[in-house]
């Protein structure tokens, strides 16, 4: 079963740092793992101006 991702982008901000910052080394292995369509993470996360940094593992 798919997990369901937060639409408000400020809620998603947080759970997707927090899995990265808890449990993940990279958006592409979450994104795997949960089943998340890692652009349509990327996608949401610009709209409020954040933007993945992959050497910190977090969005920014």
């Amino acid at each position: 079963m798919r997990d369901t991702l937060p639409k408000d982008p400020i809620i998603l901000l947080s759970v997707i740092n927090t899995a990265l910052r808890d449990e993940y080394s990279s958006l592409d292995n979450l994104c795997k793992d949960k089943d998340f369509d890692k652009n349509e993470i990327i996608e949401a996360l610009s709209k409020v101006n954040y933007t993945y940094d992959e050497s910190q593992n977090q969005f920014k």
